[in-house]
């Protein structure tokens, strides 16, 4: 390895600090001086025949006036080939470098710094380690050309490989990267050419990465504007195609639709505001963005929902009750209650619109009833289903930051309304469900509170929308599966069973006229007697309502049909008697309710009442020979087996004033049996039955079997009140039961009973066990003392 001399020159030369950038040996660099002490240095190494200075770089680039410890100890001695003076006071100057230099010391502070240098020594390393790292380090620069893209950067390239000099080599690269003044700075000071060239392969190859990931993201980014420039230039394209055919500009016309609809639609001031503002949005907003669609949805729906158009009510009482009178057939309660809401509108047309809920079986009109009573106001029915809704949001609706969000069920159908104040059914409130999405009852609570839906906020439509005009009906099966919050907004309406005159009234004038028509038949093609139509209610169906019974009528119907198809419309009338219609019909469904004809000692006729109606019940008591305790069978509900205790627990104690043996109840067990046993059974108005049936086992009297009872126990021998009077009644009736034992509180109820049953029957009316005992049991001898009975023959 050959070593160049140690050169120990030392000289006096002026200093010039440089910020961001560093001299190397053999490099040309610009600066431009503008501080004074710079310039006077400058000024004064121009005046020497050499016109040399040290130029050495800050350690921090926020010192204006740097001394000798702000400098780094190694700089690079340099001679200035040319300066130019501008007309700010400031020195354009060319700068070359010639060699290292260390500070030794400072000879001048003032008005320039003057600095007592050495010249650092270099050594010239040689072998096939240097030739590697030379060698890498022309191939990396190979691709600063393609990386850079500057002008100039080929020919620079090519000037690189032609120098034989690695530490100039290496000088000459560290110059022409991007690197930190202390990167710089570290390669100035390398010791060896082995140090230095190592440290500029490591730098070079970090700024090789980092410009081709540089030309990467500036790839990418000009591939997405040229495709937004190409799309645009295809857009401007289709607009003067437009233009040639007359089509115009579609999105400027769409806006400018949009606009107009706007400023002549009825709108509030805050929903216009806010219109207006989205319109500004839509109109900066790029077609081809998904969110111009979104905005273009939203005002759309803003402009179709009827913010204060409303149809004009139909105030004419006589005629409202005409109408629905053609609709229904009785349920007069519900009739009363829409024509006092018109009466109440008819004096003050502001009121607030009722929050009905009709609760009945199915089968009974609840949903029908809904168009009948828009039908008689004059006003737009909406119907919408509860049924298995359990989402909140399919009520209120999506926010319009989810994709695919849309307007909740209550909005959209008043969009469909078309007016404020429709008649809304919700139907199947009963049937909502409840997750981890939400509970759509709750959301329901502000929809039904006329104290809050007047600011109704749907999710997707974020405006107040005024509800407090809509006439909502609401329909349910049962009321416990609904919240008790929700109940208390709501006007309880029940629609309880129809008797089977009234089914008789309601197929005659109704069902049978609407199923001749669907099938295409007239009533001169097709007679149906009406024992037939009898026998159809009570052996083809068994239900509170109608539907099993319209369903029978529409299959008579096909079969009329089909016999007059296959004979030609030339065949004689068909007349559907009671002995064919096992023809028509096929095997009797239901036997006939029908009372026992007699009662054994220990059994007693009881009411039940169920969801499709009411039931004649059974109490089958029997005693147990040397057995003790109570046996309940017959599937009886907590309730119902607490009644039966009850009752033998009031006959036990008070069986010396009955006149039983008590021996009777200490030697024998006692069990109850209720059929059918595989039907759940629950509830406390089997109360008196049980007594009542225990009281004929234990004195060996039985019961009338005419008479059937029903209502509760009290351990006093009270008899309390029950619900269900009007479908346990026509129970009875329906067996051929014509006496009806039922708690004195119930008289009130059997007003609900129509009229013609209640003049076929006689209604007992009791207060305790001791009125029931002599009313039901057979053979019973009426003492002077025995409570007073009291009976009342309803005609």
């Amino acid at each position: 390895m050959d070593h160049m001399k140690e050169n120990s020159i030392v000289s006096t030369l002026p200093v010039i600090p440089i910020k961001r950038s560093v001299l190397f040996p053999g490099v040309m660099l610009p600066i431009t001086v503008g501080r004074s002490r710079s310039v006077a240095a400058l000024d004064a190494a121009l005046k020497t025949e050499e016109k040399t200075v040290v130029v050495v770089a800050q350690r921090r680039s926020d010192q204006e006036e740097p001394g000798v410890d702000d400098l780094f100890t190694i700089g690079t001695k340099a001679v200035i080939k040319q300066t130019v003076r501008t007309p700010e006071g400031l020195v354009q100057a060319l700068l070359q470098g010639l060699e290292r230099v260390v500070l030794l010391k400072v000879e001048q502070s003032e008005p320039f710094l003057k600095v007592r240098t050495r010249q650092v020594s270099a050594s010239f390393d040689s072998g096939t380690e240097i030739d590697a790292l030379r060698r890498a380090i022309l191939d990396k620069i190979d691709d600063l050309p393609e990386l850079l893209q500057s002008p100039g950067i080929r020919e620079v390239v090519q000037a690189l490989h032609a120098e034989r000099d690695s530490t100039a080599l290496g000088y000459r690269v560290a110059s022409l990267l991007n690197l930190t003044v202390e990167a710089e700075q570290a390669l100035l000071e390398a010791t060896t050419q082995d140090d230095l060239l190592r440290r500029l392969y490591a730098a070079l190859a970090h700024e090789v990465q980092v410009l081709q990931l540089r030309n990467k993201i500036a790839n990418d980014a000009q591939a997405e504007i040229g495709k937004s420039q190409r799309e645009y230039v295809l857009r401007q394209q289709l607009k003067a195609i437009q233009q040639e055919l007359g089509e115009g500009d579609t999105d400027n016309s769409e806006l400018a639709h949009l606009k107009d609809q706007i400023e002549h639609a009825d709108l509030p001031e805050p929903v216009r505001k806010e219109a207006n503002r989205e319109l500004a949005r839509l109109d900066k907003t790029p077609a081809a963005s998904p969110e111009h669609q979104v905005i273009r949805n939203y005002l759309e729906l803003v402009l179709e929902l009827p913010w204060k158009k409303a149809s004009a009510d139909q105030l004419d009482l006589t005629r409202v009750r005409q109408v629905l009178d053609e609709d229904h057939y009785g349920i007069q309660e519900v009739k009363e209650r829409i024509v006092e809401h018109l009466a109440v509108l008819k004096l003050n047309p502001s009121a607030k619109a009722p929050i009905l809920c009709l609760v009945g079986p199915p089968g009974v009109g609840k949903t029908s009833l809904g168009q009948s009573i828009a039908r008689a106001m004059g006003r737009t029915f909406e119907r919408m289903s509860l049924g298995g809704v359990h989402d909140e949001s399919e009520l209120r609706g999506h926010r319009r930051t989810y994709i695919g969000a849309m307007p909740g069920r209550l909005i959209q159908a008043m969009r469909r309304a078309g007016v404020n104040n429709p008649v809304l059914m919700l139907d199947e409130v009963d049937k909502l469900g409840r997750d981890f999405r939400g509970d759509p009852a709750a959301a329901l609570l502000e929809v039904l509170d006329p104290a809050q839906n007047h600011t109704f906020r749907d999710n997707y439509l974020d405006l107040p929308f005024d509800l407090s005009q809509v006439f909502f009906v609401t329909t349910a099966n049962a009321l416990h599966p609904i919240p008790q919050p929700l109940l208390d907004r709501m006007e309880i309406i029940r629609l309880p069973g129809y008797s089977e005159h009234e089914k008789l009234e309601i197929a005659v004038r109704y069902l049978w006229p609407r199923r001749l028509k669907e099938a295409g038949l007239t009533d001169q093609q097709v007679y149906l007697e009406q024992g037939t139509l009898k026998d159809i209610i009570g052996r083809y169906t068994r239900e509170a309502g109608v539907r099993q019974l319209e369903q029978m009528l529409g299959r008579v119907t096909r079969k009329v049909a089909l016999k007059l198809a296959e004979k030609g419309l030339e065949a004689a009338p068909v007349t559907i008697s009671r002995e064919k219609l096992s023809d028509w019909l096929g095997t009797e469904r239901f036997l006939p309710e029908e009372a026992r004809k007699a009662l054994p000692v220990g059994v007693a006729t009881g009411l039940a009442w169920t969801e499709t109606g009411g039931d004649v019940l059974y109490i089958e008591t029997s005693l147990l020979p040397g057995g003790s305790g109570l046996t309940l069978t017959g599937q009886l509900g907590d309730v119902m087996q607490e009644s039966a205790q009850a009752a033998r627990s009031y006959l036990w104690s008070h069986a010396e004033k009955l006149g039983i043996d008590v021996v009777r109840f200490k030697r024998n067990g006692i069990h109850i049996h209720v059929p059918s046993g595989a039907i759940p059974k629950d509830g406390p108005s089997a109360g008196i039955t049980m007594a009542t049936a225990l009281a004929s086992l234990y004195l060996g009297l039985p019961v009338h079997q005419d008479m059937a009872m029903t209502g509760e126990i009290s351990l006093s021998g009270l008899v309390l009140p029950i619900g269900g009077i009007k479908e346990k009644v026509l129970a009875a009736r329906r067996a051929g039961i014509t006496r009806v034992i039922v708690p004195k509180a119930n008289q009130k109820d059997l007003q609900e009973v129509p009229e013609e049953v209640r003049a076929e029957m006689t209604f007992v009316l009791v207060e305790t066990i001791d009125d029931v005992l002599p009313a039901a049991l057979r053979g019973w001898e009426e003492e002077s003392s025995a409570p007073r009975l009291l009976e009342m023959v309803c005609g």
